[in-house]
């Protein structure tokens, strides 16, 4: 990882694909400690967490994290998820934030030196390409240690650095719980 003390630093969190290589490598991330670390490279000027929530649930799981996101130190950016069914008959949600991160950092990269995008969708190579024609660095937080690999190739040839996930683990990683190992005697 390259950084510069004083470079400006905008984080991106593309959250379902974040999730899923996060899930992918069995490790949660601990928000706050990822927060600190980009604080601690440059000059995080910008936080930004997207994602889709099922309005209509009376309770959703990711609303607690959304919620804790939005008071320590991140701008949570959300649209309703919608619920539907496929041919099979089986209950779906789709919630497709890549439109508004896509915007986002183009809009953002004239006024920062280095974007982080938590993401390996190749969708995004169109935006970071933008990014860079204006000047700004982008890194990208995914995994190609996945099967398949979380890293969209297009994505991985287009930005500037390739931050791989699992390394960043014992920085960003939430403690491992120990569970108890019980006979049944």
């Amino acid at each position: 990882m390259v950084f510069y003390p004083e470079e400006r630093i905008a984080l991106f969190v593309d959250g379902a694909n974040f999730y899923s290589t996060c899930k992918s490598l069995d490790f949660d991330v601990d928000y706050k400690k990822m927060l600190e670390l980009f604080k601690e490279k440059g000059r995080l000027v910008n936080a930004r967490y997207y994602t889709a929530i099922l309005e209509h649930e009376e309770y959703s799981p990711i609303r607690p994290l959304v919620d804790w996101l939005n008071y320590n130190g991140y701008q949570v950016i959300s649209k309703p998820a919608k619920s539907y069914t496929d041919r099979e008959g089986r209950s779906r949600i789709k919630g497709n934030m890549d439109i508004e991160i896509a915007l986002d950092m183009v809009e953002l990269a004239e006024h920062v030196d280095h974007i982080i995008l938590c993401s390996g969708d190749g969708d995004f190579r169109a935006a970071v390409e933008a990014c860079q024609r204006k000047g700004t660095r982008v890194s990208v937080l995914s995994s190609m240690r996945t099967t398949p690999s979380m890293l969209a190739d297009e994505l991985r040839r287009q930005v500037n650095d390739v931050i791989e996930v699992s390394d960043m683990e014992p920085l960003i990683g939430r403690p491992r719980r120990e569970y108890a190992d019980y006979d049944d005697e």
